[in-house]
């Protein structure tokens, strides 16, 4: 399971990303990324989670589907204010 500080990064244009990624980073942030972003995030020498590492489950649809799984949106929607996560 991800840190309380947690990005998920899935762009298709990946313009700025690395610079987001790097503030992120050091702000105590953990990256997570699908496929092409993780690969273009580690060629700039950034740490980087797989999603699937979230997930438990490689990409379907040859790479068209890899967030909608419960454990991606309910960090999304999760109530940090409420007493039950």
């Amino acid at each position: 399971m991800p840190a309380n500080d947690a990005a998920l990064i899935s762009v298709y244009d990946r313009t700025g990303i690395v610079e987001l990624a790097r503030a992120l980073v050091a702000a105590g942030t953990a990256i997570y990324a699908t496929g092409g972003s993780a690969a273009h995030l580690r060629a700039a020498g950034l740490a980087v989670h797989d999603v699937e590492e979230l997930t438990g489950f490689p990409a379907l649809f040859d790479g068209r589907v890899k967030t909608l799984h419960p454990n991606v949106f309910g960090g999304i929607l999760r109530d940090t204010a409420s007493a039950v996560h």
